[in-house]
Formats: C-alpha cells, structure tokens, sequence
C-alpha cells in the first residue's frame, strides 16, 4: 500500500523511510533511521524528482506507481548520484522507457560506473541555468559542485517558489507521516540531527555551500524540499541561519566542549575538576564527551557548535592516545575553524600529548590554542590545582564575554 503525502496539488512526496539501518554509509550511527525523499510532479507533463535507496524499493515503486495514476513518468530528474538516491533509476528507466532523464553531465557519467548503464540517448544533460517547462511549471537548473559531490545540482521551481536542494538542508531521522516542518518538533527532537548530518556529510566543503546560499538568496523561495528529513515551508531563516554559521564555521554558541581520552580515571578526574571550575566562574553551556565512548560524529557536531574546546589526553606509547588523534584528524578534514582550545595533558613518566594535539591544531585554520596547558603527571595533585584554575580563568573570561 502506497504511503504518500500531497505537499501540494500537483505535488507529492513518494519517499520513504529506512528505521533498520544502524549507520549511514556505514560510517555514522542513525538510532533515529534516515528518510529517503523523493516526489512527484503531476503538470501537462509527470517529473519525478530522484529516487531512493534500494532498502525501500518496493515501498518506493508503489508509492511512486499510486502517485502518477497510470499516467507514463516524462521526465526523471537526478540531482545527486549517490546511490541512496539513485539505486532505483534502472528501474524506473525500464518502467517508464519514455522517460527522459534530466541530469548534470557528471552525473550521466557515474550513471555509467554505478550500474553500467548507458542512458546518453535518453538523457536530457543541463547546465546552469537552463529551464525545463512541464506545462504550468517552470524548472530552473542550478550546479551546486561539491555540495557534497561534484555532480550534484538543485532545481527551482517558478510557479511553487520550491527549492529542491539535494543533500543540503537534509537530516539524518525517519519519518513518521509529519513531514513539513511544522508537524515536527524541530528545535528539541531534529536540530541535533540536522547540526551532526550537516557537519559530518558536508562540513569540508563551506565555501561550496556558501556559493549555493548566494545563488538561493536570489531566488524567491517559499519551500525547500530536501532528500533527507523533513519539508521546510515555515521557518525558512531558522534552517537558513544554522547554514550561514555552520558552512563559515562560526560558532552556534558560546561554550566550552570537554572531549578527554583516559585510561585509568585519572584524566578524566582533572576533566572533571576543570568542568566544576568553569561552572562556579559562571560558564553554563558546557558539554563533556569521553572520546572512547562517543561516536566521533557526535564530537564533529558538537565541535561545530561550540566557541572552546578543552582537548584532555594521556600520553600513548610516546604519542597521542589513538582516539584523540582520530577526533582531531576528523575535525581537520572536515575543515573545522575559528576555534579556541585548551590542552590538559597526561603521563606518568614523558607527558607527550599537548605537543602533538597544539601541533594538529596549528595545523587547522584559525585554530586559537591558549597558552598555560596543564600537565597532570599520573594523577592530578593539589599542587596543579593552582595551574588549572588559571586555564578556566581564561577560558571562562571568553566565553563570558
């Protein structure tokens, strides 16, 4: 049975939702699931915008058979080549053998290393600007490179004033039915969601975001219909906002993120303790992650939306203890910035670990490490107490600012 939504009219939501996948791209936990979006366009001539993945094709099939009618599908527009949106075009290819494809020439290109097809006669290949009437409506094509592939392209439609805008403004989360911003709980259930699919999937490629923020705030957009989560028609600057700071890598808030690698407990112990300074100096927004024990896709979010972090590890066969250098190499990858860090080292015999942590973080951009770096020699002692309490000083005369 086919579970669809009428986002308007002519307008119908055909995707679906996968609750059984633990990770996405077997690489970030999704307890919540993932959705799949698509839709169907029902003008003089049918569109379908991209598919979905295959873990939902029979849902996807019917959803998208009950939405056309009977009616034949014109065109299939493919703005992202990723296979969680693109495992059922040989299918509705070979349903629907009328159909054009409308796509960027990258992408017709990886059609062909994916599933070795060869839809070239079948393919409608736009570029910039290029318009595409169904009837009533007027599509509009725009590249979006590198948001998050190279191929990826939005469209826009004229008539409905809707962006829909691949990957970017997507989240991680199944849906349940609710599928417009307003018949959600945002803020409370999906930002956190939202914040850690924006930073992990797109978080390297800013400047690209900013370059297709420019080409939308020259578009008069009333909705944005992404292929992850939910529909966005009412609070349009709220999702706007949240992609101005986290694509300039501006911090969301003012606050201190705790992220400490221990063996035994007693780096851990002196996190605690700094945590418990920072408090009684006023600081409120503090956030503590033990990095062994949360996903590093949940440190990426939380990096991206705090002002400070405290970097708290033990020295490891003379190096960085592993997990630590993990979270910081991801954090360089996906280009994090405009960040300032404290350092609080452990060893029993050679403390090691602040000079590789400062030497990852001066290597990132904008990276602001303070001065002061506090190193615990097995256990904290009363004597470094007096050292501690000046780094949550400094930290805190920041923060408070």
């Amino acid at each position: 049975m086919h579970t669809t939504r009428k986002i308007k009219e002519d307008l119908i939501y055909v995707g679906g939702s996968d609750r059984r996948l633990s990770r996405f791209e077997n690489l970030f936990p999704i307890p919540r699931g993932v959705s799949y979006n698509s839709y169907v366009l029902l003008d003089e001539k049918t569109v379908l915008f991209d598919t979905a993945d295959d873990s939902i094709s029979r849902q996807y099939i019917e959803n998208v058979t009950w939405a056309l009618g009977g009616r034949a599908l014109d065109y299939l527009i493919v703005q992202h080549m990723e296979p969680d949106h693109c495992a059922m075009i040989d299918e509705m290819l070979r349903r629907y053998p009328d159909a054009k494809l409308v796509c960027s020439a990258k992408a017709l290109g990886m059609l062909s290393q994916f599933y070795g097809l060869d839809a070239k006669e079948r393919a409608l290949v736009v570029a910039e600007g290029d318009k595409l009437s169904t009837g009533r409506h007027t599509l509009h094509f725009i590249m979006a490179p590198m948001v998050h592939w190279p191929e990826v392209m939005v469209t826009y439609d004229e008539p409905y004033k809707i962006l829909f805008s691949a990957d970017a403004f997507g989240t991680f989360g199944a849906l349940a039915g609710n599928i417009m911003d307003d018949e959600i709980d945002f803020d409370s259930v999906w930002m956190n969601d939202a914040r850690r699919y924006y930073t992990n999937i797109v978080g390297k490629y800013g400047a690209q975001v900013q370059a297709l923020l420019k080409k939308a705030s020259a578009l008069d957009i009333e909705m944005v219909c992404p292929l992850h989560g939910p529909v966005w028609h009412t609070d349009l600057g709220l999702l706007m906002d949240k992609y101005q700071k986290w694509s300039t890598y501006e911090p969301e808030e003012k606050g201190v993120l705790i992220a400490y690698a221990t063996m035994y407990g007693n780096t851990e112990n002196a996190a605690n303790v700094l945590a418990c300074m920072l408090a009684d100096r006023g600081v409120h927004n503090i956030a503590m992650h033990d990095v062994s024990e949360t996903d590093v896709s949940e440190l990426v979010a939380e990096s991206f939306r705090l002002s400070h972090l405290v970097l708290a590890a033990p020295t490891y066969n003379g190096g960085l203890h592993p997990r630590m250098e993990s979270y910081l190499a991801d954090i360089k990858a996906l280009n994090l910035q405009k960040r300032t860090a404290a350092l609080l080292e452990n060893g029993t015999w050679a403390p090691a670990s602040a000079r590789h942590m400062r030497a990852m973080l001066e290597s990132m951009k904008e990276m602001t490490v303070l001065e002061g770096s506090v190193a615990v020699k097995s256990a904290l002692a009363d004597g470094q107490l007096a050292a501690l309490e000046a780094l949550a000083d400094a930290i805190a005369a920041q923060v408070r600012e």
